[in-house]
Order: structure tokens, then C-alpha cells, then sequence
């Protein structure tokens, strides 16, 4: 008897740093309905996968749903697969650490389901072929990609009714096409259209296996699901359906068909991931014309259908040309691995073997995908997600910093190692062939980039793991137009908006808060102004009469035991002027809570007004909340953290966030005038578009006349108090114990 085989391969995910209670929402609505559903019809099986990030959570909060999976699974409704454990996009981690995640992951979920894990998904189903070698080297035997990768090595869909045989060095993987047809009929469409579409599939070709992959939270988290897929029934309907035809229809986990069915073939596929990914990763520019082609040449051609086989977007490594700061965490995150990799390879690792298995699991968390990139979903965009990344990434690097100075000392030393020290490194930290600079002691990480305007362009404070300039930039998207078209009542020809083609704002107005970055949002942007410069026309980008705010600085190193100091210099234009502009940030044993910085103007022309500024933006300290604010020299509230303020004289301005746990301040040897104003973005995400309030902007600005010797100079302090989020964790674990 003949039968096709259908394969549902559900993927279930949520970011490393989402909240608790999104984990929850989805479990209620998708993850705990679906395992419910499942249980009722006996003759429906599935492969489930969970990641990592999100199994770690079931695994505390909701241990039932472990058990229930544990349960199907004895019955054989369910195969468990594995991956790389935090859910990482393999293109985005060192070799190594793919082949160290797959494997973890895999033994992790054999201790707690107690089945053997022969298969994966690949994140994302971002795919390069020499993935190959690496997936089969961590004990994997097969895995799903999109049909797409199929077509774009010269298939048709009428040959993808099996899975293929791929190589990279003799490794043999198998590997199953995912039908695109069904990711848009399953559950979008009643369930007769994708039991047509399978009947006809069977028809044509006996014996024949399809596959659906794609995210569980299409059953119920994402918007309008819920109501469809279970209180109107469409997955019961779907269920009752598939069980109905059970005589040519067979329900099958990836496992039975690799047991049952002979491979298609052989086939090597070229770099790609799923459609929609290529599309996302273009230049915004290029992405418009990709678009609008595509929907040209559908409308009009006839033979559009074979003409889109060849057609073809990006390459997903090109997030990290499209979004600097997702290159930034890249960059963080090969610094980490390669240090821990240097530190397992030493004489001694045994003595540190806890400490050496902590950061690696510290730096897997820190490679979880979602940060990485932006399409459909928040994604790079979510600063809790991003500060995510870098949270586990500098715990991971406090911990090999210590392992490293307990290497460098006898035995047992490490409780005897000094506490307090601090050290400056010279190096291609971001792989841009220019050095960047990094001060580093046991409570701070700065990094600055002499190329690009002599940017502190990352500050980490061990003591709460955060990097406060873990910014974003305010960059054009193609759904801008969307917004700002839909806001006019027109439509700009490209239906580039949410995953379900409509235009959804969540807040008024969003058309008018769409406004892009000329700059880098970072700390320590210099400025020479117009005088009389307004705080809107600053903001809004107007009254920069210098170069120097992007320019390239020279950089003078010093270093001793107890002090390092990175001395940036650069001669550049002021209007019509050549002037000279040399910042020093230093840091001290004996204050490594603080950076000073000294800013000294040289060659300056006497008698001339001169406005100058230094701006400073601040991650991770969201506004919106009366316990994060801004403060003064006396102790004064200005205004919360998202509130706009023009200050006509400031010694001292602090940033407070009680929840948090951190006062960051800065602190004026010459009085200045100060602005204030939060830098939001307007972005995408599966609930529609919103603003996202993404760092504070606060500007110190000086008005003066130019002295006869064509000097001026000003000391600025950047302070960190992190003691009220270390009383708290004190306090957690006091309770803990």
C-alpha cells in the first residue's frame, strides 16, 4: 500500500534576556495547547524542538511540560531534536563553539528524556555547506532546511518529495526539504487547503515524504492566532483530518522516515536560509528594488514562476554590514570564545575546570541568535535582548579574567591576586583592519575606537554586567515607508510590513518620529557647534561646524601598574579654522570605578566664540519609570530618563536607575549647559511598529570666547555606582541559602 508521509517539525523558541512573562504567555497560549492537542489524537506524531534558552526555563517553571513531553515521546507521538543549545545562527559562532553547543545540547536533552537525539534544527535555517562536517562531528545523523535552499541548487518542487544526502569531507548528513507551500497554509488556511495540497502531492508522487517546519508560536502566540488555531478549532479540525485519512496519509517523525524511505539523492546546496531571511538582510536601498521586482515581475510575466527559481537576495553574514552594533557583539563575542579557548588549552586548567565550564556556558548564552539580525520580529532592535548578549558576554569575560591572573600566579593564589588593577591592549578589536583601544580593570571595560572619531563606543560594568553603550542607531527601513505611506493614505507598492501584510501601529503618529543618525550614537562624540545652537536644531541634526565628530584621532598609550592612559589627538577643521583637539581617558587602580577624561582645545583662534559639546549616550537605562532619572550636582530629580531638558548650568548630571541598581554620573571641572533627549527608534516587531526607546542622548556644551593663547580645556569624570545591585544580588543570595 502506498502512503505519503508527513512530517510536522515544530520549533519552539524565545530569546535569552525576553522576559519571564513573555516565556509564559507563549507557554499558556502555544506550548501547553499544542502538547494538549497532541495528546488527544494518538495517531498524530510529531519531531519537536525546543531551544535551549526556553527548555532551560520549562525545565524551572513548568516542569509538567516536561513530563508530558516525556510522555509522548514513550508512546513514540513525539521525536525530540537538538541544535546548538542557546539557539546561536552557526554563521555567527567560531567552529568550535558549534560543534561544542550541538553536542551539550544533545546530551543535555538525553539525560532528560532519556531518548536518544539524532536530529536537529538549524537555527534560523541559516546554512553554509561546510556546516556539514561540523553537525555530524557533534553526532548528528539529519536535519530540515527550506525547500528554498533546495531550488536555489536547481531542483524543482516536483523532486523535493524525499530527504537528500550532503557531504563536506566525507561526512555524510541527511537532510529533509521544508515545503514553503505549507509554512503559509499551516495554520493560515482552513485545513482542507493543506489537505488538498497533500493529496495531490500523493497522487503524483507514491510514497512521497513532506515536511512542515516552522515556529510553535504560529499555534496561538502570534497575533490572532490563539482564536483560530484553538478556540475556533483549526487545529483540532487539522488533527481530526489527518487521523481520517490515515490509510494513505501517514504521520511520521523525522526518525521513521530516515528508517522507511531511500534518499533522493545527493545535493549540495549553496549559502542561504529561509526567503524571507535573504530578503531582510539587504541593503534597505536594494532591498526596495528586490521587492519591487519581485511583485513586478509576478504581476506581469508569465513565466514568473520559473523565473523566480533563479531569482535570489543576500547572505546572512551581511547583518554585520548592515548593523554596526550587531558586528560590535559579534566582535565581543569572538574575543570571549577565543580567550576561553586559550585558557582550556593551559597547563593548569584542571584547577579552574568549574570556572572554565561557567564561562563557556556564560559565552553559549551570550551567542543566542535573535540579537544578532532584524526582519519580521524585534530582533537587534530589543535593547533587553541585546543587553542579553552582553550581560552573559562580560560575565564570561570577569570570569576569564580571573582564571587568567589565578593562571599567572602559584597555586591557589587566586583569593591572594591584587584586587584592584588595571590594564591598556592595542588591537583590531572589530575587525575593521584599524586598532581599537580597550582599558580594562576589575570593575570597568572601555573600549575606544581612534578611527572613528575617538568613540567610547563600549563600557562595561562587571559589577551588574551591562554595557551602558550597547546603543543602536536610527537607520532607514523598508517599512518606514510603509508607515509613513499608510500615514498618508497612499501605499508605496511594497508590502514590506508585519508577518501578516498589514499595516499595524501600536502608537499615533509614528510617521513623524521616524528620523535617522548621521553619526554613531556613542560616548565621547565630539562637537564643534553654531552659537546659539538650540537643543531642537541640534537635535535634529543641524549646527555641526566641526570634523570631528567622525574624524580620525591619533592615539599615545601610557601605561603603568597603577594607571593606563589612552591619549587621542586630531588636528581638524573648525569652519574655515585648522584647530587641534586631544582627549585623554585614563584609568586608575585607585579609582577603577571611573574614567577621567581630559579634553584639551589647542590653536584655537583668540577672541573667537566657540560652542563646544561632548555627547554621551547611554544604553540600558529605559525611561518611562519614576525610580530611573536624571539628578544633579544637589541631589535634585530633573526629569526621568526619557524626558528632554536644557540645563543652563551644570556641574554634576547623574543617571539613576533604582531597578537597575546604577547611578552613572558625570562630573564638570568647568560648569557647563546641558541637554538631554532620548534617542527612540521606530522598528518592527510580530505586534506591529513601535517606538523603542533605545539610549539617553546627554549633552555637556560650553559657550566661551577664545583666550589670547588659543587654549581651553575641561575635566570630565564618568562615574559608576553598581553597590545597590550588588546589595541585591547579596540579598538573593542570602534568601537562596
Amino acid at each position: 500500500m502506498t502512503q505519503l508521509r508527513l512530517a510536522l517539525v515544530i520549533h519552539n523558541h524565545q530569546p535569552i534576556g525576553n522576559f519571564d512573562g513573555v516565556f509564559e504567555q507563549a507557554y499558556q497560549d502555544s506550548y501547553r495547547p499544542m502538547l494538549d492537542m497532541l495528546a488527544e489524537f494518538p495517531a498524530v506524531a510529531i519531531t519537536l524542538h525546543n531551544s535551549g534558552s526556553l527548555l532551560e526555563w520549562l525545565v524551572e517553571k513548568r516542569p509538567e511540560y516536561i513530563d508530558q513531553i516525556r510522555q509522548l515521546a514513550e508512546r513514540g507521538q513525539i521525536e525530540v531534536i537538538g541544535g546548538p543549545f542557546y539557539e546561536p545562527i552557526l554563521a555567527c559562532i567560531p567552529q568550535r563553539d558549534r560543534v561544542g553547543q550541538m553536542r551539550l545540547y544533545s546530551k543535555y536533552l538525553e539525560g532528560l528524556f532519556g531518548v536518544p537525539v539524532k536530529g536537529m534544527w538549524v537555527p534560523e535555517r541559516v546554512w553554509e555547506q561546510s556546516f556539514t562536517k561540523d553537525i555530524v562531528d557533534a553526532g548528528i545523523e539529519y536535519t530540515v532546511l527550506d525547500d528554498y535552499h533546495f531550488r536555489c541548487a536547481g531542483l524543482t518542487n516536483d523532486k523535493l518529495t524525499s530527504f537528500f544526502l550532503t557531504e563536506d569531507e566525507g561526512r555524510l548528513l541527511k537532510v529533509f526539504p521544508v515545503a514553503e507551500r505549507l509554512r503559509y497554509t499551516i495554520p493560515f488556511e482552513a485545513p482542507e487547503k493543506t489537505f488538498e495540497f497533500l493529496r495531490g502531492v500523493y497522487e503524483k508522487t507514491p510514497n512521497a515524504v513532506m515536511v512542515f517546519g516552522d515556529d510553535g508560536e504560529k499555534f496561538g502566540t502570534w497575533p490572532g492566532t490563539k482564536e483560530a488555531v484553538f478556540e475556533k478549532g483549526w487545529l483540532r479540525t487539522f488533527f481530526q483530518i489527518l487521523t481520517d485519512n490515515a490509510s494513505w496519509l501517514k504521520m511520521s517523525t523525522l526518525a521513521e522516515c530516515v528508517e522507511n524511505v531511500l534518499p533522493a539523492g545527493r545535493i549540495y546546496m549553496p549559502d542561504s536560509s529561509y526567503r524571507e531571511m535573504t530578503e531582510w538582510v539587504l541593503p534597505t536601498d536594494r532591498q526596495k528594488v528586490y521587492l519591487n521586482l519581485r511583485q513586478k515581475k509576478q504581476k506581469e510575466d508569465a513565466d514568473w514562476s520559473q523565473l523566480a527559481e533563479f531569482l535570489r537576495g543576500g547572505f546572512w553574514r551581511n547583518f554585520r554590514t548592515k548593523y554596526p552594533e550587531a558586528n560590535e557583539m559579534y566582535c565581543r563575542m569572538l574575543q570571549v570564545s577565543r580567550r576561553l579557548e586559550e585558557l582550556t588549552q593551559a597547563d593548569r586548567k584542571r584547577e579552574f575546570a568549574d570556572q572554565l565550564s561557567n564561562a563557556r556556558t556564560e559565552l553559549y548564552r551570550g551567542q543566542c541568535n535573535c540579537s544578532y539580525w532584524h526582519g519580521a520580529f524585534g530582533g537587534l532592535y530589543l535593547p533587553h535582548l541585546r543587553h542579553a548578549v552582553y550581560a552573559h558576554l562580560i560575565a564570561a569575560d570577569t570570569i576569564l579574567e580571573q582564571v587568567a591572573r589565578g593562571l599567572e600566579s602559584p597555586a591557589n593564589a587566586m583569593e591572594s591576586a591584587p584586587a584592584r588593577w588595571v590594564r591598556l591592549d592595542c588591537e583590531d578589536f572589530d575587525l575593521d583592519a584599524r586598532k581599537e583601544l580597550r582599558l580594562t580593570g576589575d570593575r570597568l571595560v572601555a573600549y575606544l575606537s581612534p578611527s572613528k572619531g575617538g568613540h567610547l563606543y563600549e563600557f562595561d560594568l562587571r559589577g551588574i554586567k551591562q554595557n551602558i553603550l550597547g546603543t543602536l542607531n536610527r537607520r532607514p527601513e523598508i517599512y518606514h515607508e510603509a508607515i509613513i505611506a499608510a500615514a498618508a493614505g497612499q501605499s508605496n507598492g511594497v508590502n514590506a510590513a508585519s508577518i501578516q501584510g498589514e499595516i499595524r501601529c501600536k502608537q499615533a503618529d509614528l510617521d513623524k518620529k521616524i528620523v535617522y543618525d548621521s553619526y554613531p550614537r556613542k560616548a565621547l562624540v565630539d562637537h564643534f557647534l553654531q552659537p546659539d545652537l538650540s537643543l531642537d536644531e541640534f537635535r535634529a541634526g543641524h549646527g555641526l561646524v566641526g570634523d570631528f565628530f567622525n574624524g580620525v584621532y591619533h592615539s599615545l598609550l601610557r601605561r603603568s601598574r597603577e594607571r593606563v592612559e589612552a591619549c587621542l589627538a586630531r588636528k581638524g577643521n573648525l569652519a574655515s579654522y585648522k584647530v587641534q583637539v586631544t582627549k585623554t581617558v585614563s584609568l586608575d587602580v585607585s579609582r577603577s570605578g571611573e574614567l577621567e577624561i581630559r579634553y584639551e582645545l589647542d590653536e584655537l583662534p583668540p577672541g573667537l566664540p566657540i560652542h563646544f559639546a561632548v555627547e554621551f549616550n547611554f544604553s540600558g537605562l529605559p525611561g518611562g519609570a519614576s525610580d530611573r532619572y536624571y539628578y544633579n550636582a544637589a541631589g535634585q530629580r530633573l526629569g526621568q530618563l526619557d524626558a528632554t531638558l536644557s540645563v543652563e548650568h551644570c556641574d554634576r548630571i547623574g543617571l539613576v536607575d533604582e531597578w537597575l541598581g546604577v547611578d552613572v554620573s558625570l562630573d564638570l571641572s568647568k560648569s557647563s549647559k546641558l541637554w538631554t533627549f532620548p534617542i527612540e527608534s521606530v522598528s518592527q516587531s510580530e505586534g506591529g511598529f513601535e517606538t523603542v526607546h533605545q539610549a539617553c542622548c546627554v549633552v555637556p556644551h560650553w559657550d566661551f570666547i577664545v583666550p589670547p593663547d588659543g587654549k581651553w580645556s575641561v575635566d570630565i569624570k564618568l562615574g559608576v555606582d553598581c553597590s545597590a545591585a550588588q546589595a541585591k544580588e547579596l540579598c538573593k543570595a542570602g534568601e537562596a541559602r
